[in-house]
């Protein structure tokens, strides 16, 4: 699935999609070893934040990660304008571009959805 995502992204741009000869391996172990496993929101973004920038593929890492991590907010039972600036945090922390704060307060609302 993730391939699969960084095709259709680099395919939009006419990018060139290709795993990379150092990450991709690392990246499809880590990813294969956890992404089945039940996590909190703010882990499943940590593990995004990790396999980008690990930098499996030759374009488009951040905003494959980012994509699967706005994927899986959707499911989640959110105002429009909460799911909005959710998305958007995550989509920071992925890109490794947060602030402490930010990632400070994306962890808080992650405490709040226990039970959704």
């Amino acid at each position: 699935m993730v391939t699969a995502q960084n095709a259709v992204l680099c395919a939009a741009k006419d990018a060139l999609h290709k795993p990379t000869s150092d990450g991709h391996d690392m990246t499809k172990e880590l990813w294969e070893s956890s992404y089945q496993q039940e996590m909190r929101l703010d882990e499943a973004v940590d593990l995004a934040r990790r396999c980008h920038r690990m930098a499996p593929f030759c374009f488009y890492d951040s905003n494959t990660f980012a994509s699967i991590i706005a994927l899986i907010i959707r499911r989640i039972d959110l105002s429009a304008d909460c799911a909005y600036i959710v998305r958007s945090l995550a989509g920071h922390i992925v890109a490794g571009v947060a602030t402490d704060e930010e990632v400070k307060a994306f962890r808080e609302f992650c405490d709040g959805l226990k039970g959704k």
